[in-house]
């Protein structure tokens, strides 16, 4: 997690390990939370890191766009 004066940028990344749940979290996910951070002027980027495993990436503004 990152900040300074004008937005907050959280990045949260896994090894590509497999965990056991039968895969049916329900929710909106990815697109959930891109919805929800462009509904305050933010970005989620999110994708497969090179190697192995996942990343996603918040970046949300303090204040939010008009």
């Amino acid at each position: 997690m990152r900040y300074d004066s004008a937005a907050i940028e959280v990045d949260v990344r896994d090894d590509g390990r497999a965990v056991s749940g039968d895969g049916n979290a329900g929710g909106h996910g990815l697109v959930g939370m891109r919805e929800r951070a462009s509904l305050l002027g933010g970005t989620v980027e999110a994708g497969p890191v090179a190697g192995g495993g996942y990343r996603v990436h918040a970046r949300l503004p303090l204040e939010a766009s008009p």
